[in-house]
């Protein structure tokens, strides 16, 4: 799929200075989708919106189809007279990184508060019948997922256990009575959970369709791979590499690289393609489905993966012993085409990126990325600099997995910094306008910075740092970050780079001159 030579920028919606302890789909995210329309940008990428699980990484998600609950805002569940205004109004502000534990104890229990009025009164207020109408339908479009997330999720919190693999038997094993059983005892939680994801689904859709009046399209992420805690696994165990006692036997992960001298160990159980390829790739075609009806542009994580993977023992403490297995690569990609056709997808192929690994995303004619920090180290990493990348590339001054701009800088090699400044000139310690206008002069056809590089932060900003398990995730922009001047500013650069797509009125382009 072509794309138009746009800009935007990169934050989660977590990290959106938002009521309640954590980013959500509310005002501040209007907001800043007020902010993007002014500065010029048509793109606002964030990570997975997928509900987390232990240490909290969109990248870990307990479900590859839900929405995360806690992205919900309880201030348009007050509009909607889902929950009294005055029951939220002592929710935390909107400043500070999260505190996910404290988020989830006074967030969650509101939600599901919230959810139990509109199901007590949905069927018989008036204030409700169009969304009533509307959860019915909702729930029937999506039951293929949706109910089996539903029990997940209660049945998760009901045995506290941290991972379904440590439930009763008959329920770790899927026994259709006790299925039955525990659907028909937990009937109005899970009814609870099905209208926390209609609300999600409401306010994603409201704040889409903001964007799409200001030509903004939202970039999401699809993680590759999928939690062993998650719904997806324990309702799919059969197209997943585990043992008679349902335990992985491969797990995913990346060999030795620049972030980790051992490798990355994820622990996220692998698929067994070939059992996939059997179905015709069911699974995957209703996961991509799903995607695109969430975000305008789908960005593929890890894209290597689909051609090639790590696979490591699940009994190795380290990435280092894994080895490389094929992917069905093509044959999945075609298939995906031929069920859902053209798709707005985007290759994450950064990393060890082999020749087969171009010539597949070539062949689909996905769009790479390149990230401009890694730019400077030395002559082989060139290729992530402005003269040697293609149009059909996303370019980026750093990514959710970087330091910011400014806190690489402090760290950074004094041949890092002579290199940088022979590229863009004399930086006087503030690196991140230089490299944004180096991006956004690039032939890349999308050039993305992260919201952190915008506003110039340090270290103390960062998202996340690979291979380090705690301690990530839960920066949050700071209030009235977005100011006119700010704005004022990256409109200034998105249009004398020709990426705004709304010329001023009178000029022409030299072709239409001619």
């Amino acid at each position: 799929m072509e794309f138009q030579r746009s800009s935007g920028v990169l934050i989660h919606v977590s990290s959106l200075p938002s009521q309640g302890g954590i980013g959500n789909l509310g005002p501040a995210a209007h907001k800043f989708v007020g902010f993007l329309a002014a500065a010029k940008q048509h793109v606002w990428q964030v990570l997975p919106l997928c509900p987390t699980g232990f240490g909290n990484s969109p990248y870990a998600g307990t479900s590859a189809f839900a929405g995360n609950p806690l992205f919900i805002s309880l201030e348009v569940l007050s509009d909607w007279s889902w929950i009294d205004g005055n029951r939220v109004a002592g929710l935390a502000g909107a400043s500070g990184n999260v505190n996910f534990d404290e988020v989830e104890k006074q967030k969650l229990p509101l939600l599901y508060e919230a959810a139990g009025n509109f199901l007590d009164r949905g069927a018989s207020d008036p204030t409700f019948s169009s969304q009533w109408q509307e959860f019915g339908d909702y729930c029937r479009a999506q039951a293929d997922w949706l109910d089996d997330y539903a029990l997940y999720a209660e049945l998760r919190r009901q045995f506290n256990t941290g991972a379904w693999t440590q439930w009763p038997e008959p329920l770790r094993r899927r026994q259709p009575e006790a299925l039955r059983e525990a659907a028909k005892s937990g009937e109005r939680a899970l009814a609870q959970e099905r209208a926390l994801q209609f609300a999600f689904s409401l306010q994603l859709a409201a704040l889409r369709t903001a964007a799409a009046s200001h030509g903004i399209r939202i970039l999401g992420d699809v993680a590759i791979f999928v939690n062993m805690d998650s719904a997806d696994v324990w309702t799919h165990p059969d197209i997943f590499e585990l043992d008679e006692d349902l335990n992985p036997i491969h797990i995913a992960g990346v060999p030795p690289d620049y972030f980790s001298p051992t490798g990355q160990r994820w622990g996220n159980p692998l698929y067994k393609w070939d059992v996939l390829e059997e179905r015709g790739f069911d699974w995957w075609i209703d996961r991509v489905r799903r995607a695109c009806q969430l975000y305008d542009i789908v960005r593929l994580d890890h894209f290597r993966g689909f051609e090639a993977y790590w696979s490591i023992p699940a009994n190795e403490e380290t990435a280092i012993n894994g080895q490389w297995v094929k992917a069905p690569g093509l044959k999945l990609f075609r298939a995906l085409e031929a069920a859902l056709g053209p798709l707005p997808l985007v290759a994450e192929d950064l990393g060890m990126i082999t020749p087969e690994v171009d010539a597949l995303r070539q062949e689909l004619g996905f769009q790479g990325m390149k990230v401009m920090q890694f730019g400077f180290g030395n002559r082989g990493a060139h290729i992530h600099l402005p003269h040697r990348i293609s149009p059909s590339t996303v370019m980026y001054t750093g990514t959710h997995d970087n330091d910011t701009t400014q806190g690489w800088w402090n760290a950074a090699s004094d041949a890092e910094h002579k290199a940088l400044e022979a590229y863009v000139g004399p930086v006087d310690g503030r690196p991140a306008w230089p490299l944004m206008r180096s991006a956004f002069a690039s032939v890349a056809e999308i050039a993305i910075v992260p919201a952190q590089d915008l506003l110039e932060l340090g270290s103390e900003a960062r998202m996340n740092t690979p291979a380090v398990p705690e301690g990530n995730w839960a920066w949050r922009a700071p209030e009235n970050s977005w100011t006119d001047e700010i704005a004022e500013r990256l409109a200034a650069l998105t249009l004398v780079t020709d990426r705004g797509n709304d010329p001023m009125p009178g000029v022409k382009e030299e072709s239409e001159k001619e």
